[in-house]
């Protein structure tokens, strides 16, 4: 859920996320942007995200 006290803000959060209703009004990013250069991908695969 929203944490802030700007209701522009608020009005706005739909440009960078999607309203999730059904898991308690959360908010998911509406795209996830991912540097596809080996050196990177290798970093991520042996992070805590390499499994997703």
């Amino acid at each position: 859920s929203y944490n802030g006290t700007s209701d522009l803000q608020l009005e706005r959060m739909n440009v960078y996320f999607n309203e999730n209703q059904a898991s308690g009004n959360k908010y998911v990013p509406r795209a996830v942007l991912v540097d596809l250069e080996p050196g990177t991908m290798d970093a991520v695969r042996s992070g805590p995200f390499g499994n997703l």
